[in-house]
């Protein structure tokens, strides 16, 4: 269970070291999401970098961590794919770049609609489902790492390297699994990635195949030999029509996941750290930090669950410390390019599997007999949906079963209790929600032949929302008309009024402010 409060003063100097306990762990993971979008590590590492500063300094949310992230990586990856064979590496990486621009240029529209409110209507079996399904699709593309060349032509590792990588997946995951038992004083990431990398030279020395981070870089790229260790340069992405519309689909599903990923993050920590941030900047922050990418030769990303949560664990509380986070990982790019290169493909493959079972809602299993079925359904759908086709059609899906799942339980809801008065006129006191879901339940309640003269509907424990309400209103009145009768609504709501005052050409029914009929005030009638 994720802790309510997580009370730390902040601080310099909990800032500092936060940043800097981040920055470990982004390295192993940008690599590795570079991997999932099949794109050069270092093309992971100027994102990460690029993402986490210019969010730190512009965003909506201190504290919070954003980097290269496998939600977008998964989204690009087709692109990627698609336009290498077409284009060539070269060719493909322009597509890329103009996608992420695009992709950020829709997340500053986003923000400056001040559309980030609506991340509130998500509900939260979509957020099991949206999980659970990322966490799926992260698992299923690292199956890619255990084969050898590209495309078409790419095989299954021989069996003897296979074996050696399958073991140092395992020796990986164990190590990051188990060390914090004994000790958190240095990142199981890490540890895991240095401990599995010093056997696998000790494994090379033998003669035994080890693939690394460079094998990587050669296989998709024979004209690559290294991470090239330098600061990212601006360059302006071949431009057209044409590619326009070939990225346009990819750029709108990598904004939506990464806004809904950015503002669901923020959401978390707002509930962590009891502030709260702002949605709207946050999402100007992120569609400029993608903006910036695609014009420096980033991957473009989002906010980071796993490593906010590690950053706020920390102490990190201001924006020093994303800020610090990204200039470390920088640091690490520029003075430790060899080290990088020499990382074995299998840890990293570990680290993105650990990721993968730590990002599932393991918990949403115990659910299955606790919660209504039609939200285990949400959370089944929403699942199968990002792993059959992509995270933002999920969430779209999710929250459109989700409302029609509260308007059929809403539509069900409303309840009437009946009475003769004094004066022979026969008093519906209505209870519930009159919309669209509802109207058909409306509509049941009256009996038309058997009521009197003067039939009076009561509102006072009853709203009218929408169009549907109005004209299920005005059905029952014509209805009632036709057999020499009139309806009369009582205790109608201030909203309700205004409602019938707009749309009085379509309604044309009494409004009466009691039962005693000289106070009766009548609409169009």
């Amino acid at each position: 269970m994720i802790d309510l409060i997580i009370k730390k003063p902040q601080s310099i100097k909990n800032d500092l070291l936060s940043g800097l306990t981040v920055a470990l762990a982004l390295v192993p993971e940008a690599i590795a999401f570079s991997f999932v979008a099949h794109v050069d590590p270092k093309i992971g590492l100027y994102a990460a970098f690029m993402m986490g500063l210019i969010t730190a300094v512009f965003g909506g949310r201190p504290g919070m961590i954003s980097g290269a992230t496998g939600a977008v990586a998964v989204i690009f990856a087709p692109l990627v794919i698609t336009q290498t064979a077409i284009h060539g590496m070269q060719g493909a990486l322009s597509y890329l770049f103009l996608a992420v621009i695009v992709m950020g240029l829709l997340q500053i529209l986003f923000g400056m609609f001040k559309l980030g409110k609506f991340v509130r209507l998500i509900p939260h079996p979509v957020m099991l489902g949206f999980v659970n399904g990322l966490a799926i699709v992260i698992f299923k593309a690292q199956f890619a790492q255990f084969y050898v060349g590209t495309g078409e032509n790419a095989q299954l590792m021989a069996m003897g390297a296979l074996m050696v990588m399958l073991a140092l997946v395992a020796l990986t995951m164990a190590i990051i699994h188990f060390l914090p038992k004994f000790t958190k004083a240095v990142p199981s990431t890490l540890a895991g990635i240095v401990v599995v990398s010093l056997i696998s030279m000790v494994l090379k020395g033998m003669g035994i195949e080890v693939y690394t981070v460079l094998d990587f870089i050669k296989n998709m790229d024979p004209t690559k030999t290294t991470i090239a260790a330098s600061l990212p340069t601006f360059q302006v992405p071949a431009f057209s029509i044409a590619a326009l519309k070939t990225v346009f689909p990819f750029a709108v599903l990598a904004a939506c996941v990464g806004l809904i990923e950015s503002l669901m993050t923020l959401t978390l920590v707002d509930e962590l750290t009891e502030t709260r941030g702002r949605g709207n900047k946050e999402s100007i922050g992120q569609g400029l930090a993608n903006v910036i990418n695609g014009f420096f030769g980033g991957m473009g990303g989002c906010a980071m669950i796993g490593q906010s949560m590690i950053n706020i664990r920390a102490g990190g509380r201001g924006r020093l410390s994303g800020i610090t986070a990204a200039i470390c990982l920088l640091l690490f790019v520029l003075v430790g390019a060899p080290l990088i290169e020499a990382i074995p493909l299998a840890a990293l493959v570990g680290v993105m599997f650990m990721v993968s079972i730590a990002t599932f809602e393991w918990t949403s299993f115990r659910l299955f007999n606790q919660i209504p079925r039609s939200d285990l359904f949400i959370i089944v759908v929403v699942s199968v949906t990002t792993v059959i086709i992509d995270l933002a059609v999920a969430v779209f899906v999710g929250v459109i079963l989700a409302a029609l799942v509260f308007a059929w339980h809403q539509g069900q809801k409303i309840q009437v209790k009946t009475r003769i008065d004094d004066h022979g006129q026969k008093i519906y006191k209505l209870k519930g929600a009159l919309f669209f879901g509802s109207t058909t339940s409306f509509k049941e309640i009256f009996n038309l032949k058997e009521d009197p003269e003067h039939v009076v509907i009561d509102f006072k424990e009853a709203r009218v929302y929408d169009h549907s309400g109005l004209e299920a209103i005005q059905n029952i009145a014509s209805r009632y008309g036709q057999q020499g009768k009139k309806l009369h609504l009582l205790n109608v709501s201030r909203e309700c009024r205004d409602l019938l005052d707009k749309a009085d050409y379509i309604v044309e029914v009494s409004i009466i402010k009691n039962l005693n009929w000289h106070l009766a005030e009548d609409k169009l009638a």
